[in-house]
């Protein structure tokens, strides 16, 4: 499948800018069932000041903001060649030990809430494939897709806890939930191909559970799959902060408004 994508974020500041810095990860990986054909990041009101590839594999900008500035624009699109893999991305890669995605971090920490939805779990299953898929699924029931009862800063605990989130908040779930079974897991920040419409307001998150002798497999808990040749990921890491696709800081000026629109669409190859 060829994947077209264009990612615009605009932010628009109150006062002249004096000082900022936002960090940028918004370049596809080129791995198993995806090959970047081509892409490229624009940028309006800043300045790139650094480009490198952080401990996760992901390429990341550095971005800073000149002064004076009344917005910053960020854009992102090019072309990506995906392939159905039953969500298989394959063996552990790069410079991050696997033992570290076993690691906990404040929005990965388990609770009640997450330890209730692991004793749902029957323990009958043919293999750990079956296994995550079935926690998949338990929390997929447990914890229904509403948006605006979570933020960005919500864990994953406080999310099950309250029942509800978005796909964010289902990512972080799962990795805690997988890693409190003993899996390595990450979260994965990307785009997903809508069949029913072209124009989206934000883009996607899945999660990663590392099985022995498959390697790295995809489950979207808010779509109860795997990921297909519909996903493109982009960036991973242990939770949102990790693979976040902007974040960063700015001094000086009030942001006053926020404008995201990505649009994600097949072409024919």
């Amino acid at each position: 499948m060829r994947l077209k994508i264009a990612h615009l974020t605009r932010y628009e500041f109150a006062e002249p800018a004096v000082y900022g810095l936002q960090q940028i990860r918004l370049v596809p990986k080129t791995r198993r069932g995806q090959d970047v054909e081509d892409w490229s990041v624009s940028v309006e009101g800043g300045r790139e000041q650094v480009h490198f590839v952080d401990q996760f594999n992901n390429q990341t900008l550095l971005i800073g903001l000149e002064e004076g500035a009344n917005e910053l624009v960020i854009r992102a699109e090019g072309t990506v060649i995906t392939q159905d893999e039953s969500g298989v991305v394959g063996e552990h890669g790069g410079w991050t030990p696997l033992w570290l995605y076993r690691r906990r971090t404040p929005l990965t920490t388990p609770g009640e809430a997450i330890r209730a939805i692991n004793a749902r779990l029957d323990g009958t299953y043919e293999n750990d494939v079956a296994r995550l898929h079935a926690l998949m699924m338990k929390i997929s029931e447990m914890v229904r897709y509403e948006a605006g009862t979570t933020g960005v800063a919500t864990s994953a605990e406080k999310a099950a806890a309250t029942g509800s989130g978005v796909c964010q908040d289902h990512t972080q779930i799962f990795i805690t939930c997988a890693r409190l079974l003993g899996y390595p897991a990450r979260y994965v920040s990307g785009y997903l191909m809508m069949n029913d419409r072209v124009q989206q307001d934000a883009s996607h998150a899945w999660a990663e559970a590392y099985v022995e002798g498959l390697g790295w497999v995809g489950f979207d808990v808010s779509n109860a799959i795997s990921p297909d040749a519909r996903y493109v990921a982009v960036a991973t890491g242990l939770d949102y902060i990790d693979a976040a696709p902007i974040s960063g800081l700015s001094f000086g000026s009030a942001q006053q408004g926020l404008e995201v629109s990505v649009q994600v669409q097949q072409q024919q190859q």
